[in-house]
């Protein structure tokens, strides 16, 4: 009797840990478990993982914070061999962990001096970080809209900026041609341009890029993606075009031409209207024969390296996406003679469909 009482003991014992290792199991949502497969299969490719008690630990308990973004938080922190990183903490609320998804499958495939670096990653339950190498110059657009450059007291010259410009564009044309699976990056601008110590531009934040075939460059999207200001028109209207690497392109020569003006393209805080649209006030300045340039003295050298980012800027966002030229063009015309540069069509005519956004997005924000 005894003995029957203890085999029905064990029986419910482990009838109730199973039921209960299966209530744990389930805890765990679908897109976790696609985490976790997702990590497993990319094997030896896959960056080191770190836990959340070490992710603590080198950040000193988030002590030190960088910046604040709509996918969380970054913070400065420091590997137990003395390199310093930059720690972005996800919110686990933010893309279900597709943005976490495409950051780690698109970085860890890359390796050129103008894209950032994963050091590592943490995936632990609910909790989500990616491990950057530290880059202590921050983000380009501190340096380059007016108002934040008299924050820094820094104001960056025109061989620097030149140099950064075309420092990005070798990252660019490396993540869609030099990569074994092309990717499109979809948020390219100046708060995604981590700059190091010698001002060295990398580009950052891959969670919204896509990955897709080297021989192929067209991608299906189900609804539009990037930063207003900076978003291709083919992205949110199929009638301007496929959304592909051209794409990068125009989102490229918008920050260029911030790059170029100190400010944000579209800027409401002027008193003329005709200049709140930056690259319209641009065209219509080049088309009179005026030259677009900051106030103060610049060498010969200078103007030459202005004329060729605004030339540069206005041809990558052209309103088609097949006018527009590739990463590798705007890298030659970025190096070669300025007079060999022609003044690209202008996509700011009344009649453009173009043209017709731009009315749309100064009415609506006025």
């Amino acid at each position: 009797m005894m003995i029957m009482c203890i085999i029905i003991c064990i029986y419910k014992w482990r009838k109730n840990s199973s039921t209960i290792t299966t209530v744990m199991f389930w805890k765990k949502t679908k897109n976790d478990r696609d985490l976790e497969a997702f990590i497993r299969n990319y094997g030896s490719l896959a960056p080191k993982r770190y836990s959340f008690s070490n992710v603590k630990k080198m950040t000193n308990s988030f002590k030190d914070k960088l910046g604040q973004g709509g996918y969380g938080g970054v913070y400065k922190g420091k590997l137990q061999d003395g390199q310093l990183v930059a720690v972005k903490v996800l919110n686990t609320s933010k893309g279900n962990g597709q943005d976490f998804i495409n950051e780690v499958a698109s970085i860890s495939r890359t390796s050129h001096v103008n894209v950032v670096t994963l050091v590592g990653f943490c995936l632990e339950g609910s909790s989500r970080a990616l491990i950057y190498e530290f880059m202590p110059k921050g983000s380009l657009e501190k340096f380059i809209h007016r108002k934040d450059t008299l924050k820094t007291n820094q104001h960056l010259g025109w061989e620097k900026l030149y140099q950064i410009a075309l420092g990005i564009a070798r990252g660019l044309e490396y993540l869609h041609r030099g990569c074994n699976t092309r990717i499109l990056h979809f948020d390219i601008k100046p708060h995604n341009i981590l700059l190091d110590e010698d001002f060295c531009p990398k580009i950052s934040d891959f969670g919204l890029a896509k990955l897709c075939p080297k021989n192929e460059s067209i991608v299906s999207m189900l609804e539009a993606r990037g930063t207003i200001g900076y978003i291709a028109p083919e992205v949110f209207n199929r009638n301007f075009g496929e959304v592909s690497h051209k794409s990068d392109v125009y989102s490229y020569g918008m920050m260029v031409l911030e790059m170029v003006g100190g400010r944000k393209n579209l800027h409401l805080g002027v008193d003329n209207l005709s200049e709140i649209y930056f690259p319209k006030w641009i065209y219509k300045h080049l088309e009179l024969g005026e030259e677009i340039r900051p106030s103060g003295a610049m060498t010969r050298e200078e103007k030459d390296m202005a004329k060729k980012m605004i030339f540069v800027g206005l041809w990558c966002i052209q309103t088609i996406p097949l006018d527009r030229p590739s990463m590798n063009k705007v890298i030659d015309m970025l190096q070669g003679s300025i007079e060999t540069l022609k003044i690209p069509p202008n996509p700011f005519h009344s009649t453009s469909p173009r043209q017709t956004l731009i009315d749309s997005a100064t009415v609506s924000m006025s």
